[in-house]
């Protein structure tokens, strides 16, 4: 699942490849923001085993969607000249 957080006074939003369930991401959220985290930090673990601690008093939105899939490919007939 691809997780998109925005925070608050950022320009850039965190893009998170998760390898959790929608459901369970949510979960996690919902969690982090009812303040039932001590530390007052969302945590997500990427498909790589990397932690993404975001403060949950910065949150301006979670976008949970079907990672995209990369395409690679060639587009048949270049450019005339």
């Amino acid at each position: 699942m691809e997780v998109k957080i925005g925070v608050q006074h950022s320009p850039k939003e965190l893009v998170i490849d998760s390898p959790k369930s929608p459901d369970e991401i949510a979960a996690e959220v919902a969690k982090a923001m009812s303040g039932s985290t001590k530390d007052g930090l969302l945590t997500l673990v990427d498909e790589r085993g990397r932690q993404v601690l975001v403060p949950v008093d910065r949150i301006a939105y979670v976008e949970i969607a079907q990672a995209d899939q990369r395409r690679v490919g060639f587009i048949a007939g270049g450019a005339t000249g």
